[in-house]
């Protein structure tokens, strides 16, 4: 099964993902903006970047592309989703996920390694792990900054969604430990159902020893688990019409 990478204006990270899903022979294909054809792809990744700019707000235009109507329509049928830092802006403001992306408390961008603490495995980017595991994973973002309404929070963390906060080297949780405010530490997501994760760092960028970590690869290779079993979708009426 073959791996959906979707690349719009401004994506930079699309290869990087591509090499990693490659380390786990996994095979993958860039899929660009504007295409409405997702059948017959096992998982889908919005990877990193600055999709069409992010001159209004991040991912506020992404979220119309065309892509995404197919993006919506494979994760209500359980097909497993990632967003990778700007694919994670991406997902909540197309609402797939609960919340927002804002700028980091400090308004800096941030790019250095940094920890996270697996909450929960309950996930398709976590399955591999186990609960209390800490990785180190580069972040490299603006606006990571993770805020929800109260109400919402309270539901997210009951529903266990949340499977990654920022931690320090030995896994304490603390504001100290939080590089950019996010509420309550938290550095991934999830939906209620599981097949749609999401994560500030960059687990692409900590596939190989050489990269100074290879600890995104219990977390790719949880997604790649979880794409081998999920459904595919079937083709959309768009795409059974172009037949």
């Amino acid at each position: 099964m073959t791996i959906a990478v979707v690349v719009f204006p401004g994506t930079n990270c699309e290869h990087d993902v591509v090499h990693a899903l490659d380390l786990l022979d996994t095979e993958a294909e860039l899929v660009w903006h504007r295409d409405t054809h997702l059948s017959n792809f096992s998982g889908i990744v919005l990877p990193g970047g600055f999709a069409h700019g992010d001159y209004l707000r991040t991912g506020a235009i992404a979220r119309f592309s065309p892509v995404m109507a197919e993006v919506e329509r494979a994760a209500q049928i359980g097909t497993p989703v990632l967003g990778i830092c700007n694919g994670f802006q991406i997902l909540c403001e197309a609402g797939l996920l609960p919340g927002a992306l804002v700028a980091n408390r400090d308004l800096q961008f941030i790019c250095r390694p940094i920890h996270v603490r697996i909450e929960s495995t309950d996930s398709v980017l976590t399955g591999a792990a186990s609960v209390g595991d800490v990785l180190r994973i580069p972040l490299n973002s603006y606006e990571g900054n993770y805020i929800v309404p109260t109400e919402q929070l309270t539901e997210i963390e009951a529903n266990e969604q949340v499977i990654l906060r920022y931690c320090d080297e030995a896994g304490v949780v603390s504001d100290r430990a939080n590089p950019n405010g996010s509420t309550n530490n938290i550095a991934g997501l999830t939906n209620k159902r599981g097949n749609v994760a999401a994560v500030m760092p960059h687990p692409e960028r900590a596939t190989e020893t050489i990269l100074g970590s290879d600890d995104g690869r219990r977390l790719l290779e949880g997604f790649v688990v979880a794409t081998r079993a999920a459904p595919v979708p079937s083709p959309s009426r768009t795409e059974a019409a172009a037949v």
